[in-house]
């Protein structure tokens, strides 16, 4: 392992223990890794979370789809694998929610650090270039985390629609419970269609922050 990826693990480590992000961000910086490639880092992994999740409800209500159109089997078959969906999707939406928060946390750190350090310049004109970026940079990471938490706030209704099918299942393994709940599927559909064009937003708002730190 390389001596600042050790640095960097060492860091990581104290700051879990302390719970000090301060700690943490300094220590990064000492072998070259600034709040702002940071961000960026968390923005993309935050991306890939939101991927994943995406494609994990539209499984979920692939497999309750399946449910619904119960032709024979094993009852209790059907719930498990129904309860392992819901139980992934809930995995996934709490993934996507943490990753918010490391995204919010270091952009917070940053920006204010940036404009503290706006104010140390002698040039007029380079303070005016800074203050200019730096208005343009928030402007582009507010909409980024206004999307991102939009297609967050999007997975409460699907989830609890899906624990609703998952809890009334467990208690009702027949036949004729599975083919009931054939009138949520419309409703439940309705909520994952929106639910992951809100996820292709905040994926595509992330691509679009991406570039334009890649550019300054």
């Amino acid at each position: 392992m390389k001596l600042a990826a050790r640095i960097a693990l060492i860091a990581l480590t104290l700051c879990l223990l302390a719970g000090c992000q301060k700690t943490y961000y300094s220590a990064m910086e000492k072998v070259g890794y600034h709040k702002r490639e940071i961000l960026v880092d968390r923005v993309e992994d935050a991306r890939e979370s939101n991927q994943e999740a995406k494609e994990q409800f539209a499984s979920a209500l692939d497999r309750f789809k399946s449910v619904v159109a119960f032709d024979g089997g094993e009852l209790e078959q059907k719930y498990e694998t129904l309860n392992a969906e819901y139980e992934a999707s809930e995995e996934a939406a709490e993934d996507v929610r943490s990753r918010i928060e490391s995204v919010e946390d270091v952009a917070e750190a940053l920006f204010e650090e940036w404009q503290a350090e706006i104010d140390e310049y002698t040039s007029a004109k380079l303070r005016r270039q800074s203050q200019s970026q730096y208005r343009a940079t928030k402007a582009s990471y507010e909409k980024l985390i206004k999307a991102m938490q939009s297609a967050a706030d999007k997975m409460a209704p699907v989830l609890a629609a899906f624990k609703d099918q998952v809890l009334f299942l467990k208690h009702n393994l027949n036949a004729k419970a599975i083919a009931s709940l054939e009138g949520e599927l419309a409703s439940i559909r309705a909520d994952v269609d929106v639910l992951i064009k809100e996820m292709e937003a905040s994926i595509a708002e992330a691509d679009a922050f991406i570039a334009t730190m890649d550019t300054k």
